[in-house]
Order: structure tokens, then sequence, then C-alpha cells
């Protein structure tokens, strides 16, 4: 039966990214916690867990995990999504190990070269001293290391480019029109996935199971 064979391979796809949907999960759990909180409790509470400067000034560690846990807005769905399209391809491809890398990467490195850059501003006059609370957190910067990374997956130069440039844009033109610290750090993250090539080498172009690759034998080429 068609619906059978549906939900079949909805959870072989789930079942093959498993950080993915126990990130997703967690995102989940941690919205709903939102929701049943006042919304000047939830300002502070988000605060505490965000990767502004006086928290990665006390505590970098404990801010830079906290602040992929949560989402700022309470909306769930669409991340659900975008983790659907990128982060579970990403994943099933790379294999669990290295797209947690890429995550991890992007979104450490996206939180310091913004947070630098704030710090800078802030002394050079341009940003208020208040911004070493700015609100921080979510998990963008990693989703757009993930993004970036998926440019060594597309096969075919034209449609390799064409991705590139659409991703491209979709960062670069928020940057150079009216940058903020976020918009720097959705940035660094997409740069910091297109730098992960030396991680998806040896992986093949398009996503396969064991079965698949076992099928192919000797005409199976990885992807350059």
């Amino acid at each position: 039966m068609w619906i059978s064979r549906g939900l079949r391979r909805m959870w072989g796809y789930v079942r093959d990214a498993p950080g993915t949907y126990l990130w997703l999960g967690v995102l989940f759990l941690t919205t709903v916690a939102l929701h049943h909180m006042s919304p000047e409790f939830e300002q502070e509470f988000l605060r505490a867990r965000s990767t502004n400067l006086r928290e990665l000034s006390s505590d970098p560690v404990r801010v830079l995990i906290a602040s992929a846990m949560w989402i700022e807005g309470g909306r769930w769905v669409p991340y659900a999504v975008l983790y659907s399209v990128f982060h579970a391809q990403a994943e099933r491809w790379l294999g669990t190990v290295r797209w947690l890398a890429v995550c991890v990467v992007a979104h450490v490195g996206a939180t310091l070269v913004s947070q630098g850059a704030l710090l800078w501003a802030i002394r050079a006059g341009v940003a208020p001293r208040s911004a070493v609370d700015a609100m921080d957190v979510g998990v963008s910067y990693a989703l757009a290391g993930v993004v970036g990374v998926l440019v060594y997956r597309i096969p075919g130069t034209a449609w390799r480019y064409g991705y590139l440039l659409a991703v491209l844009a979709v960062y670069g033109v928020p940057l150079a029109l009216g940058p903020t610290f976020t918009d720097l750090g959705h940035g660094v993250g997409l740069l910091t996935g297109l730098a992960c090539r030396p991680l998806v080498r040896g992986r093949p172009g398009k996503t396969r199971n064991p079965k698949e690759t076992a099928a192919v034998g000797s005409d199976y080429r990885p992807w350059p």
C-alpha cells in the first residue's frame, strides 16, 4: 500500500539522520517550554543562554552549547523543514560525525567572529555599550555552515555554481545592505561550511545506502 511505503521511506530518512532529528526533538521541547514562559521571563532566560559578549566572557563553553538548543521567537516548524532539507541531507551524506563537525565549527567560528566584530564596534563607539548583552541564541550559524558544505554534494558544474550563487545571494545581500553582527555570523558560517571541503573527501556526490553502494560495485566512483 502506498501509504505504508511512504511511511517506511519517511522513517528510513529519519533513521539515517539520527543527529539531525535528535537535535530537532530537543528544539521542539525547548520551544514548547518557551511558550509557557511570560515574555519578560523568556527574554531574561534566553539572554542567560545567549552567546553575547557578557556570557562568553564568563562561561563560553556553556553558552556555546546552550545557545544551540533554543530558538528565539518560538517558531519550530520552519526549522523542522530546514533541518529536513539541509541538515538531514548533509548527515546522510557525510555521516553523523563529519556533519556534526561542520555544525560545531560553523557555530563556534561564526559566533566568535561576529561577537569579536561587535566588541570592536563597541570600543570604536560605533555600537552602544549595551550591546554586550545583545541576544544571540539559535541554530542559524550551524545551518549556514551546512548549507555551505552541501555545495560539494551538487553534481554537475552548472548546478553546483547555481546553488553557490543562490546561497551567496541569500546570505550576502543582507550583509551588504545593512550588516548586523548576526548577518556577519551567517556569512562566516557559510564560508566556514565552504572551507570544510576536506571533510567531504571520499564521500559520494549522491547519498547512497549500503545496499545501493554494494550494488554498483566497481562502477562506484566518489564525487571529487
